[in-house]
């Protein structure tokens, strides 16, 4: 039946709460939201009886399974398991508010759908069995919910009628809580004030979720729902008043897209992130750092005088600018930050670990850039809720460290700002999500570091030397003749006037690089500094052959990415595991076979062939014919 206009108009006008239902696996999560639904009328007719009848299969008494309405696969009823593989979001409304919550999966495996649902979440209510109390992962969705920036937390204690209502265990259990939460705040320092509400109740029964029962006459705190319709997001209400009254905040837009219906119009789109923006109003164009002034505003297709924080606006200015998707518009008064170097915290999401020195896309706002995580600071232990050291990430770590951004971003601290401050981090090859971050504050140092531009250019140095810069990157497995070949090359280039240099992986390591070892951090990070120094010869001008193992796919995509396109030449040397150990000039195949070299490539660590090589030298054939058919490449391309 379709809404009167009355009705119609008080749907329209009620708030809406964002919140996330998070715990252990079988805390009671999906018969909580269960709950929800049909207490608060808004299942449909076919879903109610759907309910009847499949709670009636299960166990016949006549009891409702609220849980059934959140499971969606015959196989997990079968099993009497509820698994889940990604955010359910669920929408119901009482006579007050309406709601969006997001059903998060309890399965440490899936932390990184813990940090899509808190991203987007107001409130969190985190769900515990009062037969267990608090277990791993009720401090962990803890944690991660705070370090989102969920300021308000209702500790469900579920399962009451298990414990026969028993106001010790709930009281036990709110203690140990309240603690949990004071360590999250000294190890979380920056989070701001944090509100908590312990509610004992029965998801199954339905105690103290709509209704009051007689069963807790020592509680006189709110039920779960009247938690949620009272609930300030922003604060306290009083709290919030004053924190308003002290700053409001400036205005933020990122600019979505550029319309231009004709020659004489351009209107900046995008929803505005923060603040408030009128005709008239200076804003500044950032990264470009140029001023302007807003000459008209258009939102839901009408013309207006202001628009605020949520809206789609259309921003036209007084000015000619060249702005762009990506580009963002800030309040003149108070202009965001801009940075390129910064401290973050980071939720790893990969099966692959996490090592300093590769590179990634960097999503934040609107815009993508390239970046490179610098530096792993340490990583945080959810079992002591403490800082440990650490050099890498594995999947669903928790971890602080540096990131290095190719240009320059707009940005300030996730707790200030969740659009502006939070980002992800995209695999460059797969394009999968690998990470997600919380931008804390720029390293300062950065902005004072500046690359100086001198006169004489990388080309007036190689026109001098008459030749063209290039590296040759010369990859295989130990003992395949990468440094032979390269030393040959190396003798037929100088004998023809040209300047080359060979950077070989052992020679390396005796001086730049003797503080590595051969693990795969100490790997990636090799291959990065050798790559820094083979470009600064590239840039004076020397052709340079690099020889080194580099078994990652990655790592030698990072070493590409550095240089001009043309100037990278990647050398395969192809040659078999088992001719390779035939040779074995170093004796560190047979060392490798009984154990005592660990991470050794090609026995006891990998080795990624590369995909599209420029060159592919046959390593078992003749090795000066090799070099010369390298050179004859060299002298096509105009070495």
């Amino acid at each position: 039946m379709p809404f009167s206009e009355s009705k119609k108009k008080t749907h329209e006008n009620k708030t809406q709460l964002k919140f996330l239902t998070c715990g252990s696996v079988d805390d009671g999560k999906s018969t909580l939201i269960g709950r929800l639904l049909y207490d608060s009328g808004c299942l449909f007719d076919d879903q109610l009886s759907s309910l009847h009848r499949e709670s009636w299969k299960k166990n016949m008494d006549g009891e409702l399974d609220f849980s059934l309405l959140m499971e969606g696969f015959l196989a997990e009823r079968e099993q009497g398991i509820t698994i889940d593989i990604d955010v359910a979001y669920r929408y119901f409304e009482t006579k007050n508010r309406k709601f969006i919550v997001a059903d998060v999966p309890g399965h440490e495996q899936y932390t990184r759908n813990m940090v899509t649902g808190a991203s987007n979440s107001e409130a969190a209510v985190v769900l515990l069995d009062a037969r267990n109390g608090i277990l791993p992962q009720t401090v962990r969705h803890t944690y991660i919910a705070v370090l989102l920036g969920i300021r308000h937390i209702a500790l469900a204690v579920n399962k009451m009628d298990l414990v026969g209502w028993s106001r010790d265990i709930f009281d036990e259990i709110s203690k140990d809580y309240e603690s949990l939460m004071v360590k999250i705040k000294k190890l979380e320092h920056d989070t701001g004030e944090l509100f908590v509400t312990c509610i004992p109740l029965s998801a199954l029964k339905g105690n103290n979720v709509f209704a009051r029962k007689d069963d807790t006459p020592w509680y006189s705190g709110p039920t779960l729902a009247e938690y949620l319709e009272t609930l300030e997001p922003g604060g306290e209400k009083e709290k919030l008043k004053e924190k308003l009254k002290e700053k409001v905040k400036p205005f933020r837009m990122a600019v979505q897209w550029v319309n231009r219906p004709g020659a004489s119009f351009r209107g900046y789109c995008g929803i505005i992130a923060e603040g408030t923006i009128r005709t008239g109003d200076d804003v500044v164009v950032l990264p470009s750092g140029q001023k302007n002034t807003v000459k008209s505003l258009i939102v839901s297709g009408k013309e207006r005088n202001a628009a605020k924080k949520g809206e789609a606006a259309e921003i036209s200015l007084t000015k000619e600018t060249d702005i762009s998707r990506g580009n963002f518009l800030s309040d003149a008064r108070v202009v965001s930050d801009v940075t390129d170097h910064f401290r973050a915290v980071v939720v790893w999401m990969s099966e692959n670990r996490l090592f300093p020195g590769r590179e990634y896309l960097l999503k934040i706002s609107n815009r993508t850039v390239l970046a490179t995580v610098t530096e792993i600071r340490g990583k945080t232990s959810v079992e002591t809720l403490s800082i440990e050291p650490a050099k890498t990430l594995a999947m669903n770590e928790i971890g602080i460290g540096n990131i290095k951004t190719g240009t320059p971003i707009v940005y300030e601290p996730y707790t200030e700002n969740r659009e502006l401050g939070g980002f992800i981090l995209i695999d460059r090859v797969t394009n999968d999500t690998v990470g997600a971050g919380m931008i804390r504050y720029s390293l300062r140092r950065a902005a004072n570091v500046t690359w100086h531009l001198f006169e004489i250019t990388k080309e007036a140095r190689a026109r001098l030397m008459g030749q063209t810069p290039r590296v040759l990157w010369f990859t295989g497995l130990s003992g395949s003749g990468k440094s032979t070949v390269a030393n040959l090359v190396d003798k037929k280039l100088f004998s023809m006037g040209l300047r080359s240099c060979v950077l070989d992986g052992d020679n390396v390591r005796h001086g730049l690089n003797k503080d590595l070892g051969f693990t795969e951090e100490d790997r990636v990070e090799n291959i990065r500094r050798v790559a820094e120094v083979a470009k600064l010869m590239i840039d004076a001008g020397l052709i340079v052959l690099v020889a080194f193992i580099s078994p990652f796919q990655k790592d030698r995509e990072y070493a590409r990415s550095l240089f001009a396109p043309g100037e990278f030449i990647e050398v395969f040397v192809d040659t078999s595991l088992e001719a390779c150990e035939q040779r074995d000039p170093k004796g560190l195949y047979k060392k490798a076979r009984i154990g005592e070299i660990p991470n050794f490539t090609g026995i006891n660590a990998p080795y990624e062939r590369p995909e599209h090589p420029e060159l592919v030298v046959n390593g078992s054939g003749n090795a000066e014919e090799e070099a010369e058919r390298i050179v004859h490449f060299l002298e096509g391309e105009g070495a």
